[in-house]
């Protein structure tokens, strides 16, 4: 009897430890969070409440969190492959400029990590904002999907609200005006609740939201219209002063800027809050489906956006393109199995670290040729504590321009874009740049060089100088600004892992 006992107690604490095996184990289910430009020096986080609780309070809240590029396809492209703009091609927002393109489809997208994840078992669903070229007949149409999407609901080019068409699992929906039925951030949530509802239970899941908040046209939902009406954008640092000692693109700005393109900033402030509620809402109800669902425990929730904005910093009135900290810093916070809450990590992390992380998140796959790097790590800093990751990042654009700026006769042919009433240009031709952005001891210096007509240089020390205000480079040792360009110039040619370390030669 005793030996049958003994026997049957051996079978019990097996089949127990093989279920907690399994269960811990098992793959983890993630939801993406993607908004469109949402910055981070202008509070772009606070109006956000509920995200802040739910996802940054229960887990890693990210200081130091870059975009690679500070435009829209740029950067997402970048997410998708985990790649530098220079690896992935898709320079500028336009087909001609890779975005979307057939030859970005057929050497990148094919192997973006949807696909890994695809490979792995993952039932996946996306839902908003792809690439902005996305749906044009020169990139396939609504007919092409992305391959790696079980479930696909990609909007058909550009951020709006209403008036849009979705590519359905490649076929074209067409959307009006009318509320909530039309309202994208809406659409895309309610279409997750389904997924979630339907979804094939044998599989882990990962899902992309991407959210039309807060890029222009900036139409809130109607019952956030009033919201936030004694807002303003902010005035301190950079706000409103001229950057003389700039670039030629930010020197061109009307400072100070006029009445009405104050106004204008203030509204556009005002409404970018508003559009991120309905987000902030999404999440909310997202985080308590999945509760209910008993899958919030065994879930990665990662929150970011594809890049910062501003609103009068240097005089610009409102766009983003800019090598300065409010347009490449982006929000980034994570929660999941086992990540302690309350966390703060000012490691520096970006975009191109999110394709390689979602795979080792999944069962520690390191991606290879990637340029980006996994910041799980970081997620647990209490067993990874002597795991080094990166000390740097680099920073791409590519200028954009037109040949003829409407309402400004006297530009025509000069290389000019995304032009105001006032004449005051957001990009051009010259604004093309790659920044070296570096800790150095207890400073971080910001190096960049912009091809342009005078081959300029800017230098901030972002420590002492948060705002940017003070160009260092005419007062740099030469040898430590020597030091700075070769490693500058390495990481804008580098590809795949070389990308993570600067060879020793360089930094003599």
């Amino acid at each position: 009897m005793a030996t049958v006992n003994k026997l049957f107690n051996i079978s019990v604490f097996q089949f127990l430890a093989f279920v907690s095996f399994s269960f811990c184990n098992s793959k983890p289910n993630i939801v993406f969070v993607l908004t469109d430009d949402q910055d981070v020096t202008m509070g772009g986080q606070l109006p956000m409440v509920k995200t802040k609780k739910l996802i940054g309070d229960n887990g890693v809240i990210f200081t130091n969190m870059f975009t690679t590029s500070p435009l829209c396809c740029p950067s997402r492209s970048s997410i998708m492959t985990g790649r530098y703009v220079h690896n992935h091609g898709a320079f500028n927002n336009s087909l001609s400029g890779g975005c979307s393109s057939k030859t970005w489809q057929q050497k990148q997208e094919i192997d973006a990590f949807p696909t890994k994840l695809k490979s792995k078992g993952y039932s996946t669903f996306f839902a908003g904002k792809y690439l902005n070229q996305y749906g044009h007949q020169g990139a396939g149409g609504v007919e092409h999907v992305p391959p790696g999407w079980d479930v696909w609901n990609g909007l058909v080019g550009n951020s709006v609200y209403y008036n849009y068409s979705l590519s359905v699992n490649g076929v074209r929906e067409k959307h009006g005006d009318t509320y909530p039925q039309d309202y994208l951030t809406d659409v895309i949530h309610k279409r997750a609740r389904n997924f979630l509802d339907k979804r094939d239970k044998s599989a882990p899941f990962f899902m992309m939201l991407s959210t039309p908040a807060c890029h222009g046209p900036f139409t809130p939902a109607p019952q956030y219209n009033s919201s936030f009406a004694d807002k303003q954008a902010p005035r301190e640092g950079s706000y409103n002063k001229k950057g003389d000692d700039k670039h030629w693109l930010i020197r061109q700005a009307i400072v100070p800027m006029p009445d009405d393109t104050v106004q204008n900033s203030d509204d556009i402030f005002r409404r970018r809050w508003r559009t991120l509620q309905s987000v902030d809402d999404m999440v909310e109800d997202i985080v308590q489906t999945l509760k209910q669902k008993n899958l919030l425990d065994n879930t990665y929730i990662v929150f970011s956006s594809d890049n910062g904005y501003h609103l009068g910093q240097f005089g610009l009135p409102y766009d983003k393109r800019q090598l300065y900290e409010f347009d490449i810093r982006v929000p980034l916070m994570v929660r999941g199995p086992g990540i302690k809450p309350n966390q703060t990590s000012n490691k520096i992390v970006a975009n191109i670290d999110l394709a390689p992380t979602f795979l080792d998140l999944v069962d520690r796959t390191v991606l290879p040729n990637v340029d980006g790097l996994s910041f799980r790590p970081y997620l647990y800093p209490d067993q990874n504590s002597s795991v080094p990751l990166r000390d740097f990042i680099l920073i791409e654009h590519s200028g954009e321009h037109v040949n003829d700026v409407q309402g400004c006769p006297g530009y025509k042919n000069q290389g000019l874009n995304n032009c105001d009433r006032h004449c005051v240009c957001e990009d051009s031709w010259n604004n093309t740049f790659a920044c070296l952005i570096q800790l150095q001891g207890a400073s971080t210096f910001k190096t960049c060089e912009l091809m342009d007509n005078e081959n300029f240089v800017e230098i901030y020390d972002l420590k002492s100088d948060p705002y940017e205000l003070t160009n260092l480079y005419k007062t740099m040792d030469p040898k430590q600004f020597s030091n700075l360009q070769r490693q500058l110039h390495y990481l804008a040619t580098c590809k795949g892992p070389q990308c993570n370390s600067v060879p020793s030669n360089l930094l003599k």
